[in-house]
């Protein structure tokens, strides 16, 4: 992982956004000596976004098994069929 100065990306924006693009490594850009904030390229921004919808969705499910709330093949078809509408 790069490591950028929050004056360097203000200074140098086009070039780490070049950067980025090419090696799709985040950038963590720090301020005052410490962390602010990480720049990632879009389309791994949105792999990851999809890969946490997906995991809380599991999530969900493990609790609901959990605590017993399941339902048999045809409820659970029905429910999908609506679902897909």
């Amino acid at each position: 992982m790069k490591t950028e100065l929050v004056t360097t990306l203000k200074r140098q924006a086009t070039r780490i956004l070049g950067d980025l693009r090419e090696t799709q490594t985040p950038v963590l850009i720090t301020e005052h000596g410490k962390p602010a904030a990480y720049l990632v390229d879009v389309e791994s921004f949105e792999r990851d976004k999809r890969r946490m919808e997906l995991l809380e969705g599991l999530a969900r499910g493990e609790k609901a098994f959990s605590e017993g709330r399941v339902c048999g093949h045809s409820e659970a078809k029905e429910r999908m069929a609506r679902w897909l509408k």
